[in-house]
């Protein structure tokens, strides 16, 4: 039977120094309108997909909560314990509960990052140049290098014009390359305020020479001047740009927060340990990542590691070791892991350690029957099929099967209640529509598109775009205020940064105290 707690409970084991996976099971934009400072987001609707790799200690602290007027916190309590979690509990009243306590939520995604940004300004006084001044600087030819500190695929949406897109985990390997020269002056900007505070500090932090600066308000800053974005941007670092001539400040900076470095064998015994959970987490590249890393690593670029930690590791008070293959990335990334609180770690000789760890296995989907797109087509022509389309909202909108129905997991078994016809599911991931087939679907023995949309299409099938359905209260996956900003509403933009600035005046003490930052005499 499931274990309920109260929200009094909750706040003390997040502050009792234990381990715990605070897991908010709403989908993604149910999540973003309001929760717990702590809470990863971990979809009801990608449930058995991702908990084995966010939360893969099966014996650890588990905490679900929902709204508190379904009951997708019990659902997802109970595929936990069948997946093997022994300590399963659900926030009795969900969110709403948490606030009717005196507790904050919060909007927005990867809250602790955000909010430990903004607390790195205040705390170093990072220097920064207005969207004006850059403007200015850009105009008049300054010898100035503005740097991206995004990932790619960010960079690629917007950018300012000239920038070189380096995320910020590589920055310490790649700046000496992408600015030879010591007195160039150089701007770090992300889109919002964070990354670019990051990226400039952590520059800052390893001394280097040049003048630097944050960008303030980053491409939203640049947007909401009147300045013009470019679009589709592919100027990135070079391959081969990696350099080691940071690698002595990148060890004193790691040495300065108390950054362990731990061997082979240490992890080898931590990982054998029941009761802490591990995460080896390789800080390099996507290419380098593919191109081989240690057994038992998963690729957690340090910019995203620093940025969206919920992404990679769901349990809070857990230990995290960092690799890399060159001596700077992975120190410089675990000094801000350190000043956030986290147990990071760097593995002494990284790649070359020769540390060998099991890998988190998620658990096999079930298997679904199938039915080719020619097949489905005719079918369709005769009523008897109920077509239910799985894909993102978004995606559903910009375009989809004629006669196909959006419903998401959480609201699946609802969305066919009565339903008599064979079910047909359309899906771009198998394992996510067969683990909501095999849960809400007990009843009825649904077909799989076999291909998905892509085979849809190819098969030169008509496909039909509703721009205005699922009506936006529907879209329970997709974060409106997230994205908005990024699609010419300049309202929705200084919403978002007030919203960032915002954050650490919503802190109680206890979240505060976490964050392990230096105090404003260490680092002057």
């Amino acid at each position: 039977m499931t274990s309920h707690i109260d929200p009094k409970t909750l706040k003390s084991w997040l502050h009792d120094g234990g381990e715990i996976a605070l897991l908010d099971v709403r989908e993604h934009g149910q999540y973003g309108e309001a929760h717990l400072f702590y809470g990863i987001p971990l979809p009801f609707s990608r449930l058995e997909i991702d908990a084995p790799r966010l939360v893969p200690r099966r014996s650890v602290r588990v905490v679900a909560y929902d709204d508190g007027e379904s009951d997708v916190a019990l659902r997802a309590a109970e595929r936990l314990t069948t997946l093997g979690y022994t300590d399963v509990h659900v926030l009795q009243g969900g969110a709403p509960a948490w606030k009717a306590a005196g507790y904050v939520l919060f909007a927005g995604v990867n809250l602790p990052s955000k909010t430990f940004g903004e607390l790195a300004e205040e705390t170093y006084h990072t220097p920064r140049v207005s969207a004006d001044q850059l403007a200015e600087m850009l105009a008049r030819k300054d010898k100035v290098v503005v740097l991206d500190g995004r990932p790619v695929s960010e960079f690629h949406k917007m950018n300012i014009p000239g920038a070189t897109c380096c995320p910020n985990g590589e920055l310490a390997y790649r700046v000496r390359q992408l600015v030879p020269d010591t007195t160039t002056p150089i701007v770090i900007n992300c889109a919002g305020r964070t990354r670019s505070i990051i990226g400039a500090q952590t520059l800052i932090n390893l001394g280097l020479p040049n003048p630097v600066y944050a960008l303030e308000n980053g491409t939203q800053g640049w947007y909401l001047n009147d300045h013009t974005l470019e679009h589709g941007g592919t100027q990135r670092y070079a391959a081969d740009s990696g350099n080691t001539d940071l690698r002595p400040a990148a060890k004193a900076l790691a040495e300065r927060f108390d950054v362990p470095t731990v061997t082979a064998k240490t992890v080898q015994q931590w990982a054998a340990e029941t009761d802490r959970t591990l995460f080896l987490c390789d800080v390099r590249t996507p290419e380098e990542f593919a191109a081989g890393s240690l057994p038992g690593a998963q690729h957690t670029p340090g910019g995203q590691l620093m940025q969206a930690g919920d992404q990679y590791f769901g349990v809070r008070g857990a230990r995290l070791v960092l690799i890399d293959n060159d001596g700077v990335r992975a120190p410089t990334i675990a000094s801000w892991l350190r000043q956030m609180g986290h147990d990071a770690s760097v593995l002494e000789g990284g790649l070359a350690s020769g540390l060998s760890l099991a890998s988190a296995v998620a658990p096999t989907a079930p298997a679904m029957k199938t039915i080719d797109a020619q097949t489905l087509s005719a079918r369709l022509t005769q009523n008897d099929i109920a077509l239910i389309d799985l894909r993102g909202s978004m995606q559903f909108r910009a375009g989809h099967i004629p006669q196909a129905r959006w419903s998401i997991r959480p609201r699946l078994a609802e969305d066919v209640k009565g339903e008599t016809r064979q079910i047909v599911l359309v899906a771009d991931d198998t394992a996510l529509a067969a683990w909501a087939a095999a849960s809400e679907l007990a009843d009825h023995a649904p077909l799989l598109l076999e291909g998905g949309m892509a085979a849809w299409r190819a098969a030169g099938l008509p496909v039909e775009a509703t721009p205005a359905l699922p009506a936006d209260s529907d879209c329970i996956d997709y974060l409106f205020f997230v994205h908005d900003r990024h699609d010419g509403n300049k309202e929705a933009a200084r919403r978002y940064l007030a919203w960032e600035t915002g954050l650490v005046a919503q802190l109680d003490a206890q979240e505060r105290a976490a964050f392990r930052l230096p105090s404003a005499a260490s680092h002057t």
